[in-house]
Parts: C-alpha cells; sequence; structure tokens
C-alpha cells in the first residue's frame, strides 16, 4: 500500500533558477537510471518475490524511490527546467527495456542493487555539475540513500545465498526504517 503525504522525504532548496541543469536533472526523473526506472523495477520485483520480507522490502524501497522522483520534479520546476515528462536531458522517452525482468531472487537483488550504484554515480556526477548548496545538499542526500539500498540490496542476497530462515530478513526491515531515523 502507498500513502501520500505532501511533506517531501527531504527540503528542496534552490537558490536561483538554472534552467541547463534542470535539463541534466531529467535524468533523475526518467533517464534510464531515473528514480522513476529504480521504482518500477523494485515494484515489479516485489511481484515476483517469493520471501514477504523481501517483498516489503522491495516495496518500501520502490516507495521512497516515488519519493525521491517528487523531489526531482520540485528541483528542475525551481530550477525553471523544460515541462516534466518521461525523458532524459537528451528529450529520449523512457523505455521498459531499463526495467530489470529477472525472476530469480538473487539475480533480482543483483540487479536492484546495480540500479543503485549506476544512480550513484549519476548524482555523484551532478553533484559536482552545480555550485547550488542547497542543490548539493539535496544530491547528497539521494545518493546516501542509494548507498542505503545498495547496502540491504546485498545482505538481502547474502541472506539467500546463507539459506537464511525467512524471519531472519525481517531484520533488513527494520535496518530500512532505522535508516530513516538518521
Amino acid at each position: 500500500m502507498f500513502v501520500f503525504d505532501k511533506r517531501l522525504l527531504y527540503p528542496v532548496n534552490v537558490e536561483r533558477p538554472d534552467p541547463r541543469f534542470g535539463q541534466i536533472m531529467l535524468e533523475h526523473y526518467g533517464g534510464k537510471d531515473s528514480e522513476f526506472s529504480a521504482a518500477t523495477q523494485y515494484l515489479n520485483h516485489r511481484s515476483n518475490m517469493p520471501n514477504r520480507y523481501l517483498r516489503e522490502l522491495l516495496g518500501l524501497i520502490a516507495a521512497e524511490e516515488k519519493s525521491h522522483m517528487e523531489m526531482i520534479a520540485v528541483a528542475i520546476n525551481k530550477l525553471g527546467g523544460p515541462p516534466l515528462s518521461y525523458i532524459n536531458s537528451q528529450g529520449v522517452p523512457w523505455n521498459i527495456n531499463y526495467v530489470d525482468q529477472s525472476l530469480d531472487p538473487i539475480a533480482m537483488l543483483q540487479a536492484d542493487a546495480e540500479a543503485e550504484i549506476r544512480a550513484r554515480v549519476l548524482y555523484n556526477l551532478h553533484f559536482t555539475m552545480t555550485t547550488d548548496p542547497g542543490l548539493k545538499q539535496m544530491i547528497s542526500f539521494l545518493g546516501s540513500r542509494e548507498d542505503v539500498h545498495k547496502h540491504l540490496f546485498q545482505k538481502a542476497q547474502a541472506l539467500i545465498i546463507q539459506g537464511a530462515a525467512p524471519d531472519q530478513y525481517n531484520e533488513l526491515i527494520r535496518e530500512y526504517r532505522m535508516s530513516l531515523q538518521v
């Protein structure tokens, strides 16, 4: 279940308009390694994940990715960027081939960890492309959340490989929730 809260997960402060950087930020909105791609992939993997705790984890992270997408949309609008659409910074439309279609739990979690790594690399690049302190803070926050998600996906893989008891996965849910308190 998803719940809408009009508060953003993290504040989006933009010092001054920068339409060029707004265009660049479309990569995070509708590009290959975007928040939309991640949320879509995780929801699909959630639907095919046999372990109920991992289904819950994927649902929680997918919902968070949607909140990241909302932050990106607010930033693009404040920057005076182009109208929002599911395109990348070059105007190429989003496509379903950006979403991993694996059905094996280990393969799904590997694809999810890799998606987080690619998103982090993209955030790191875009962090260097702006001097706006508010945007730098937001991008830094988003990058750190990608690290948390990657860690949890890798930990989930390790539990599967170890043959952990199903309830041992519940620790992942607690760890995820605790990561939001920091």
